[in-house]
C-alpha cells in the first residue's frame, strides 16, 4: 500500500482545510487508516482514526468537535476536514493504514505511511 496526503496549506487561526489522503496499490475498503501530526520538536501525535467501514472514528480531545474523519472506498480516499483551526494544529500532518477493520490510536498499530503534509496555522 502506498499513501499520499495532500491538502495541506498556510491558514490563519479560524479558517480551514481539508486533508486527503490516496491509496495505491490496494483498495481503501481493506484497511483502517489514521491521521498523526508532528510539529518540531515534538513527537508524532495521534489526530484521529476511522474504521475501515467509516462508520467508526476517533479523535483526540485536542481537535474533538472540530475536525471530521471520512472516507470514499469507492475511489480510494480518505479526508480529514479540519475546521476552526487553531495555530497549535501547526503541524506535519501524515496519514497511515492498518489492514483491519478497527480504527486504532497508537503509532506502532498501523503498517503503512505516506509523506506528510505541512499545515501552518497563523494568528
Amino acid at each position: 500500500v502506498q499513501l499520499q496526503a495532500c491538502g495541506g496549506g498556510a491558514v490563519q487561526a479560524g479558517g480551514s482545510l481539508r486533508l486527503s489522503c490516496a491509496a495505491s496499490g490496494r483498495s481503501t475498503s481493506t484497511f483502517a487508516v489514521g491521521w498523526f501530526r508532528q510539529a518540531p520538536g515534538k513527537e508524532r501525535e495521534f489526530v484521529s482514526s476511522i474504521s475501515r467501514s467509516g462508520r467508526t472514528a476517533y479523535y483526540a480531545d485536542s481537535v474533538k468537535g472540530r475536525f471530521i474523519a471520512s472516507r470514499d472506498n469507492a475511489v480510494n480516499m480518505v479526508y480529514l476536514q479540519m475546521n476552526t483551526l487553531k495555530v497549535e494544529d501547526t503541524a506535519l500532518y501524515y496519514c497511515a493504514a492498518r489492514y483491519g477493520v478497527e480504527a486504532r490510536v497508537r503509532r506502532d498499530d498501523y503498517d503503512y505511511w505516506g509523506q506528510g503534509t505541512q499545515v501552518t496555522v497563523s494568528s
